[in-house]
């Protein structure tokens, strides 16, 4: 086996070693690769020492399976190049995540439809991602009919310079912004580009990528995405109305014998899901579940989950895991 991680020196590069690691994945040769500025740059891992490759050299040496977090850009020119040479990519940017030909995966919920010809696979938005997580078992009971979604996400889903302009404005130290506007003390209604529509780039994401993941077009989806000060995970207020009426002590069973999720609803003593005990965990958390009383087959529910983790590094790796073990690697 050998494994390659393109992106290696950023924020969900390094959340990757960490999670390969601690999941014990087993490889033969292991290809850390960056962009230009990064080359010959030295990592340690797991006791050795890396040195940092570039993309025409890693594509030369073939790997099995190539897992990218370094940006659309790069994805759409490069993990083409990757497959021809057989790799599996599995691809944390947007850039395949919409394309009709390219399998969007949470192996929890869809994994059934990785196939061995598979050759660039797509991450889901790390919002979605814990999303579908909650969703998709209560869908499989109940039906659901529409989603109204509202985040907090973590300034880790930027990436490292938005956690140093955090750290810079509590310190109140000069610096680069990438941030319109201040972001400690302040929550910006702002990620990504904003569309034609009025939604940002983000919150449509989360209405195709749902739909794509869960199988089912006919879901309405609505969202607002805001970014906060936070640097555990993102959170999120999801309003579901299901065709099916439910049971929110079957719900609540249901949630609970979920693989991947934790139900966290005991308001009485104050237990409910933070992003704060969420770092560096894997699991998806849900509580606050209670009934819409506005209107009927409607569940209110709040879903935390590390960004950097599940979102991101994880559920990349649970990808290639599932490739394996279902011998869809060749």
């Amino acid at each position: 086996m050998k494994l390659a991680i393109v992106g290696a020196t950023g924020l969900v590069g390094q959340e990757l070693l960490k999670v390969l690691s601690e999941r014990q994945f087993a490889f033969d040769e292991l290809l850390l690769v960056a962009s230009a500025k990064n080359v010959g740059k030295v990592i340690s891992f797991q006791g050795r020492n890396y040195t940092i490759i570039g993309m025409e050299e890693a594509v030369k040496r073939a790997p099995d399976i190539a897992i990218f977090s370094a940006g659309g850009s790069t994805s759409l020119e490069w993990a083409p190049r990757f497959a021809e040479m057989g790799t599996v990519v599995i691809d944390n940017s947007s850039a395949w995540r919409m394309d009709p030909t390219k399998k969007l995966v949470v192996p929890e919920v869809n994994g059934h439809v990785l196939r061995i010809d598979d050759r660039i696979i797509a991450n889901p938005n790390c919002s979605t991602i814990q999303m579908v997580m909650a969703l998709a078992p209560l869908h499989v009971k109940y039906k659901v009919k529409r989603v109204v979604v509202s985040t907090y996400q973590s300034v880790t889903g930027t990436g490292k310079d938005a956690v140093q302009q955090l750290m810079n404005e509590r310190s109140g130290t000069e610096g680069p912004k990438v941030y319109p506007h201040p972001i400690d003390f302040n929550a910006l209604p702002h990620i990504d580009v904003f569309l034609d529509n009025g939604y940002t780039k983000e919150e449509m994401k989360m209405v195709n990528e749902t739909r794509k993941i869960m199988g089912d077009d006919t879901i309405g989806v609505t969202a607002t995405t805001v970014r906060v000060p936070t640097i555990g995970g993102h959170s999120e207020a999801v309003n579901v109305e299901f065709e099916k009426e439910f049971d929110l002590s079957e719900v609540r069973q249901i949630l609970e014998n979920t693989p991947g999720v934790v139900v966290q609803d005991d308001v009485k003593n104050n237990v409910y899901p933070m992003p704060i005990n969420s770092h560096g965990r894997d699991e998806v958390f849900v509580g606050r579940l209670r009934r819409d009383e506005s209107q009927p087959r409607t569940l209110n529910m709040w879903i935390v989950a590390d960004n950097l983790r599940k979102g991101a590094a994880t559920n990349a790796v649970q990808i290639a895991e599932f490739m394996r073990e279902r011998s869809l690697v060749v």
